[in-house]
């Protein structure tokens, strides 16, 4: 098969695509990855081809922007589109059903459709995409949730096309919900922001609007059976398996720790896409080293100058591959991210979550504590160091936030491997193809 793959330019969704990826490789088929220019290095890092699909995204650039904006709008005091905190509007991580109403769903699909989604995948990046599609006219098309090119690409070039999850499926959730209140309005007030999106995006292109341009003919997940959201779609689970990217590993993380090890850490997507954090690393750390324990923080550079003189036994980084650390670690500390949060449930490390605003992460450390395996904290904007300390001790004290995080552990690995979920792809990809393609 010819399989393409296609996220939008952020390094954690290229690298949640890689193991998939690689999978499909070593099968013997031909496996490429489109992006925007400004995530082509992580392809390439990789060992994979790159495809570069439109212009630079550059989203870092663009939130400062909608930041400068909205500073200036509220200090002026002009009430408009500019004023509103644009992460609450494209929030979708409800998922208590009777807070579902239609109201609430079609504001959050209106933001997502207006302007969240199509500058992911602006109209050059969807164009470059669907032209390369037709030229190359692979089989399978495997897109991220949120890079809607992929479903338009696939079905402009007739190919069989499915999402690759990199966490909780809101979008799915959300979809079922609300098509279900949809149904139950008449036909003249059932506004779609998505379907209209995507429906005159895809006429561009000679197509028309269905419902598996938002969901995917099918959908790859690697969070746990256990943890994840209910819905009514066609579901391949798939085990995590972690992927951090190149690294040379260092020499202390070879050697067994002295103390119990925990790993501090706020990962890449916060500070990335909006370029800052919602708490203080310093703080952080300071609770966390109080006790009798060796922290290990990767920060990175860019907040490092930032720290201070910091506890004897803080051992601060840039990077080390969390699947190379975790292993050695008795607990975690982090954001909420999809890649810290699976990585540490596939090492079996009880984790203490301070969620980020960005996409599921309350949602995920919700589901954590529910589960047994760690805790979260409730309030990040009211965390002191006197709760943080608490939390991390009763994690470190209470066995059975291992034990549950070793049941978790067990769920993962009975779960099929990237290798092993590649036969089902095959099928599923000679069962969606349309007719006139079958036999090429």
């Amino acid at each position: 098969m010819r399989v393409l793959f296609t996220t939008f330019a952020a390094r954690t969704h290229v690298h949640s695509q890689v193991p998939l990826a690689w999978a499909l490789r070593a099968a013997g088929h031909d496996v490429r990855v489109a992006t925007q220019p400004d995530a082509v290095e992580h392809v390439l890092r990789a060992g994979l081809s790159a495809v570069p699909v439109g212009a630079p995204l550059n989203q870092e650039a663009l939130v400062e922007e909608l930041d400068e904006r909205r500073s200036e709008a509220l200090e002026s005091g002009r009430e408009g589109p500019e004023s509103l905190d644009y992460l609450e509007l494209t929030d979708i991580s409800e998922v208590r059903p009777e807070r579902l109403t239609y109201e609430l769903m079609h504001r959050r699909q209106l933001a997502l459709a207006a302007g969240a989604f199509p500058t992911q995948c602006d109209p050059e990046m969807i164009d470059d995409l669907v032209r390369y599609a037709r030229w190359w006219r692979p089989d399978l098309v495997v897109w991220d949730t949120m890079t809607f090119a992929g479903p338009v690409a696939a079905m402009a070039s007739g190919a069989a096309h499915a999402r690759l999850l990199f966490g909780l499926d809101l979008i799915g959730f959300l979809r079922q919900h609300y098509n279900r209140v949809l149904e139950r309005r008449i036909p003249a007030l059932r506004d779609d922001p998505m379907a209209e999106w995507l429906g005159w995006t895809l006429e561009e292109y000679g197509c028309r609007f269905t419902e598996e341009a938002v969901v995917g003919q099918w959908t790859i997940d690697p969070v746990p059976t256990s943890l994840a959201l209910p819905t009514d779609l066609v579901r391949v689970p798939m085990r995590y398996v972690p992927y951090n990217g190149p690294a040379v590993l260092p020499d202390w993380v070879l050697e067994p720790p002295r103390r119990p090890r925990v790993c501090v850490t706020l990962g890449l997507s916060l500070l990335e896409t909006l370029g800052r954090d919602r708490v203080s690393v310093a703080e952080i750390l300071d609770a966390v080293a109080a006790l009798d324990v060796e922290v290990v923080a990767t920060v990175g550079a860019a907040r490092r100058d930032a720290l201070g003189t910091l506890p004897a036994r803080v051992r601060v980084v840039d990077f080390v591959p969390l699947d190379a650390l975790l292993p050695s670690c008795a607990a975690v500390v982090h954001h909420g991210g999809a890649g810290t949060y699976q990585s540490a449930l596939a090492h079996a490390v009880p984790q203490i979550i301070l969620p980020d605003v960005l996409w599921d992460s309350a949602r995920r450390a919700e589901g954590l504590e529910r589960s047994g395996a760690g805790l979260q904290v409730a309030d990040p904007a009211r965390l002191t160091a006197a709760g943080l300390h608490d939390l991390v001790r009763r994690v470190l004290d209470d066995p059975a936030p291992a034990r549950q995080a070793r049941r978790l552990r067990r769920e993962m690995a009975a779960t099929a491997a990237p290798a092993d979920v590649v036969p089902v792809l095959e099928r599923l990809t000679a069962h969606h193809r349309p007719a006139v393609r079958r036999g090429l």
